[in-house]
């Protein structure tokens, strides 16, 4: 009988016991089996602690605008499984994904000898998920193919694929149980995505060590932010400039907060690195796709306004790079009472977000995440790591997301804001309440 989306969805986390298990070979023996087609005829892989979602919809922008065919691979999704294959910018049906996930299943249970003994891989949620993206992309006839990784690098599922050129956004301490508990090791994981020979292109201007010496023994052709590219401000826009001399006034990002700069100066030199040998794309065309694509990318939940007065802003910032982030926008915003609609993880540094934010947070409203996910932590926790974290805070606490943003709207003015973010539970939430749609992340 055949599965709907929801069903496959549900198996798929009963396959495997395990949520993340790290490793490229038993998901490459099923690609293998699958036949192990190209995705497009290019790829680049996106990787980094903060700014992957950003950095993935921006190429794929500036990508469209030169009139390319493109597929985008991301992770998690907000309400609908599908918004993590994009073809064209166009989700993924409902329909392809069920077809895709039977052939992997079909090569997952493979019989691969002659005594006709079934060989079962185990794979988890997410490389189900790689894998059909991966199938369905080859199936497309892709100019280029963007895939987001997971978790870390080196053995995330993506990185069975070669990219073209890759980047590494950002590094900073997240998922330490899996990466390593300082920058350099999680920059020596994340480093695994390059390869030899082959751009990869750091966004953040002071890498750790760990990253840089990692891409040395692979032999990458490293390029870095305010090394081999750098931006400047300006008034009106801002100025990109490559250390070979290509240099373009562009248009603000249309994505909000401050560090979507870095996150498009890091896109716009992947695409540099790509279309170096490209005698198809004239400079006068590089620039107005650019532009174009500068203009038009849109990602949810990403400093995402919803509107409404008082204003309602969403994020799925959940470490402290990400919480420093936030507070820089906030300091750039007309001054005002802030009232956060708050929830996290139990292996996320709640302390180092809120420590981060501090005095710009003016009343906290702590949900609970314990129902949503295992891994949610509860309003209690969120109280007792608060009183330590900023004994002064304002605060009161709730069992769920929705009950939190409830209670902000009941107590925050006309003229103030509401700020919702710490996970993508959180974000999930509150755009399904804003737009009265079922949450669903995973």
């Amino acid at each position: 009988m055949t599965r709907t989306l929801a069903e496959w969805l549900s198996y798929q986390e009963k396959v495997n016991v395990r949520s993340i298990e790290l490793g490229l070979d038993r998901v490459r023996a099923v690609w293998q089996r699958m036949g192990a087609l190209a995705p497009a005829r290019r790829v680049i892989t996106v990787g980094g602690t903060n700014g992957k979602g950003s950095t993935v919809a921006l190429l794929e922008a500036m990508l469209m605008a030169t009139g390319l065919r493109v597929g985008s691979f991301t992770s998690p999704h907000l309400l609908d499984y599908n918004e993590r294959v994009r073809i064209h910018g166009i989700d993924a049906d409902d329909a392809s994904l069920v077809a895709s996930f039977e052939r992997i299943e079909s090569a997952r249970l493979a019989i691969t000898n002659e005594a006709g003994t079934q060989d079962e891989i185990p794979l988890t949620y997410f490389e189900f998920g790689t894998l059909a993206a991966l199938d369905l992309f080859a199936r497309a006839d892709l100019d280029v193919a963007i895939l987001e990784v997971g978790l870390g690098g080196r053995l995330d599922a993506v990185n069975i694929i070669d990219a073209d050129v890759a980047i590494v956004t950002t590094v900073d301490l997240d998922h330490m149980d899996w990466l390593g508990s300082d920058r350099d090791s999680i920059g020596r994981e994340k480093a695994g995505i390059a390869r030899p020979g082959r751009p990869l292109i750091v966004g953040e201007i002071d890498p750790p060590a760990g990253l840089l010496d990692a891409l040395a023994v692979i032999g990458a052709n490293v390029q870095r932010a305010a090394v081999d590219f750098s931006i400047e401000r300006l008034d009106t826009g801002w100025r990109w400039q490559h250390r070979d001399g290509m240099a373009m006034l562009l248009p603000d990002p249309v994505l909000a907060a401050p560090v979507q700069y870095a996150n498009a100066a890091a896109a716009i030199a992947a695409l540099h690195a790509l279309f170096a040998d490209e005698a198809s794309i004239t400079a006068k065309d590089f620039f107005a796709a650019i532009s174009l694509g500068l203009r038009s990318a849109r990602v949810p939940a990403r400093l995402q306004s919803l509107g409404g007065d008082p204003a309602l802003v969403v994020d799925v910032g959940h470490n402290p790079q990400a919480a420093r982030a936030l507070a820089e926008w906030l300091d750039t915003q007309p001054p005002t009472r802030v009232h956060a609609v708050y929830g996290a993880l139990a292996d996320k540094d709640v302390a180092g977000v809120m420590t981060a934010l501090g005095r710009r947070i003016d009343h906290w409203h702590l949900a609970g995440l314990d129902a949503d996910t295992p891994r949610g932590l509860s309003a209690a926790w969120l109280v007792e790591l608060l009183g330590k974290t900023l004994p002064q805070a304002s605060f009161d606490a709730h069992p769920d997301v929705k009950s939190a943003l409830a209670a902000a709207y009941a107590s925050t003015l006309p003229g103030q804001r509401i700020l919702a973010f710490g996970s993508f539970f959180v974000a999930s939430a509150v755009i399904a309440e804003a737009t009265n749609k079922p949450a669903s992340p995973d």
